[in-house]
């Protein structure tokens, strides 16, 4: 990655306001965090926000999410640097160069061709190349590269994708994803041990929706 930058002090308040005083304590999510420059990866205009508190912007209706979500979600895959990664939703590429740095392998799938390859060039510019971005339907997955330790979904699906669910690891893979419609949603996490699937309801969120098979038509109207 770049060397520092003027956005420096802006993410180390980030992490210290937003995430540590929320309850993040994972060592290296929050240094991932302060390293990664978030301004890279949201449009010139909105740049002097992207560490606020609070999602931005980054076209075609779609958001990046805000920094604690991003810490949070992330925290919920209680990863440990060995693991291959699936990511439904690349979207601007932030979460995915959060990953980056906390697995061995990301494997990113993303339906916007235009975001994909946004995010692609920002993450090669950052010097990442333990990642691989798709385009295509991320509610099914990717099954010729199945199974993953950790699959995380960056957009609101009406239930939890069969395809994603028979994608983890048998021996202990778990998934984080947002689960309702545009008046209510939660995160769910999801823990595999053989063919025993826990499920946890967590926290109530908002995020846009998954589209695709498994989730929602395109012309649904945006959740953010």
């Amino acid at each position: 990655m770049k060397d520092g930058d003027s956005f420096q002090q802006a993410r180390d308040e980030m992490v210290i306001q937003q995430l540590t005083a929320r309850g993040i304590d994972d060592i290296n999510i929050l240094e991932a965090m302060r390293l990664i420059p978030r301004h890279e990866f949201v449009p010139n205009e909105v740049r002097h926000l992207a560490y606020r508190d609070t999602p931005l912007p980054i076209g075609d209706s779609q958001t990046i999410s805000q920094p604690y979500i991003v810490a949070h979600m992330s925290a919920m895959l209680n990863l440990n640097g060995s693991e291959r990664v699936l990511e439904v939703g690349t979207g601007s590429g932030y979460q995915t160069a959060v990953l980056c740095l906390l697995a061995a392998e990301v494997y990113s799938v993303e339906v916007n061709p235009r975001l994909a390859e946004r995010a692609g060039d920002v993450l090669a510019e950052l010097g990442f190349d333990n990642v691989e971005i798709y385009v295509g339907d991320g509610s099914v997955g990717l099954p010729d590269m199945a199974t993953f330790d950790a699959i995380i979904v960056t957009a609101a699906a009406p239930a939890l994708p069969n395809p994603l669910r028979g994608q983890l690891s048998e021996s202990g893979g778990r998934m984080v994803l947002p689960v309702g419609d545009e008046r209510r949603q939660h995160l769910e996490v999801i823990r595999r041990s053989g063919n025993r699937w826990q499920i946890e309801e967590a926290d109530a969120v908002r995020f846009v929706p998954l589209v695709g098979r498994y989730g929602y038509p395109s012309t649904t109207t945006d959740l953010m």
